[in-house]
């Protein structure tokens, strides 16, 4: 087959074809942007770990006996 026939004999887009593939890939393009964009702002937003952790517990007392001897000790002021 001789070359010029294999050429015409593929079909030949149409300028509506075109234009549909362009306006497809300018579409999938924004779709891309604006989903980077999205998963950008996401990591922005999320929390800061600062690598240190603050626990908060509420500890019971244990309970106390009374004491076994209870000393009262006096002072008395001396003025020079």
């Amino acid at each position: 087959m001789p070359e010029s026939s294999r050429r015409s004999a593929r079909p030949r887009r149409t300028r509506r074809e075109t234009v549909g593939r362009v306006l497809l890939a300018v579409v999938a393009l924004t779709l891309a942007f604006l989903l980077g964009i999205a998963f950008a702002r996401t990591l922005d937003e999320r929390p800061k770990s600062s690598g240190t952790e603050t626990i908060v517990r509420t500890l019971t007392p244990l309970p106390q006996d009374a004491p076994g001897r209870t000393v009262t000790v006096t002072v008395t002021a001396t003025t020079p």
